[in-house]
């Protein structure tokens, strides 16, 4: 499990290998990721919007924006979490995720908030992030 923590806001990651959805013959390979945020500061804050930063293990990048997280824009309240579960289709059997959810308060301050780096690897693939 991968974790960061911005200004209160926790979030962990976990990634798991999809071989029912993945074709290497056809190089396909496609990974699920499960997110937690958890809001452990002292106010209220709602996720806007999310960027990741996708990198294949051939270093081709790929940059995603978007408005919230699985069509929702959480409010989370002090004490309050969120999961859910995603997933990234790649063209080579390993690589590497990161980005940042813009967040906002109750006062309307915004503040982005790291996602931790976390590898997608086929089973058999060893590799560390850092």
């Amino acid at each position: 499990m991968y974790q960061a923590t911005t200004r209160g806001i926790e979030v962990k990651v976990e990634s798991f290998f999809l071989p029912e959805r993945s074709d290497p013959d056809d190089r396909h390979f496609v990974w699920g990721y499960k997110i937690a945020i958890a809001n452990k500061s002292n106010e209220p804050v709602r996720l806007l919007s999310r960027y990741w930063r996708i990198t294949d293990a051939n270093g081709r990048i790929e940059e995603v924006r978007g408005s919230g997280v699985v069509g929702e824009q959480p409010e989370l309240d002090p004490g309050d979490a969120f999961e859910y579960t995603s997933g990234c289709p790649l063209s080579t059997p390993s690589g590497v995720m990161v980005g940042r959810y813009t967040m906002t308060t109750a006062t309307g301050e915004v503040f982005d908030v790291d996602i931790p780096a976390f590898s997608l690897d086929m089973p058999g693939i060893a590799r560390t992030v850092n």
